[in-house]
């Protein structure tokens, strides 16, 4: 495995064998002067958002040749969505400015462009700092794991729990379903407690939560 990054297509051939910083300036430019190696899918880029490293194990995730990438704006690149199809790579990306701002970022899983189609994976994000050009950044991207969505179980309340469940979901205390049912505010508090049991929860804020996982409220 090659764990150094894939360097510029158009970079100095050298005649006696490179030396450290010659391999630091071939794989990274000149504002880079460390050289970072990762066994991990890694991107470089500059203070404008073009990408200056490429390594292999990123164009083996991607399908995307180093050639192909390597001079490009990230953003275009990688065209990045999240998991709910939202625009996160863009001329104004906050992860790119809090990275050129020397600030530490929060790893997040996003959907990238790959020869293939779209793929999820965890980017973290890193600003190096350059003594000469400032902070520039760096993505590592990891395969998400799979998240494959289970099927919502059939529900196993009873009508009148649905009942409940909806008018708690509406913002109903005990006694106002009781009202609205024609039962006993005692009946009310214990059909909550079945709603709670069935569908594993401690209360009723989670139990709203998991019966929408489960889709189970109109």
């Amino acid at each position: 495995m090659n764990l150094a990054a894939r360097p510029a297509p158009n970079m100095t051939k050298f005649e006696h064998g490179p030396t450290e910083t010659d391999l630091s300036r071939q794989a990274y430019g000149p504002w880079m002067t460390t050289v970072f190696r990762s066994g991990d899918a890694l991107m470089a880029f500059a203070r404008d958002l073009r990408i200056e490293t490429w390594n292999d194990e990123l164009e083996s995730l991607t399908g995307i040749p180093a050639e192909e990438a390597i001079g490009r704006p990230c953003w275009e690149v990688l065209g990045g969505l999240d998991e709910d199809g939202a625009v996160v790579c863009h001329p104004g990306c906050s992860a790119a400015r809090l990275a050129r701002g020397g600030w530490p970022i929060p790893s997040r899983q996003i959907q990238i462009k790959t020869g293939e189609g779209r793929k999820l994976v965890t980017m973290s994000t890193i600003a190096a700092v350059n003594g000469k050009d400032g902070a520039v950044g760096l993505h590592l991207f990891r395969p998400a794991p799979d998240a494959v969505a289970e099927p919502a179980p059939e529900s196993d309340l009873t009508a009148r729990q649905h009942e409940v469940l909806e008018l708690i979901a509406e913002g109903a205390p005990a006694k106002t379903i009781a009202t609205s049912l024609g039962v006993a505010e005692v009946t009310v508090r214990n059909h909550i407690r079945a709603i709670l049991l069935r569908l594993g929860c401690h209360s009723q804020l989670e139990a709203l939560a998991e019966a929408r996982r489960r889709q189970l409220l109109r």
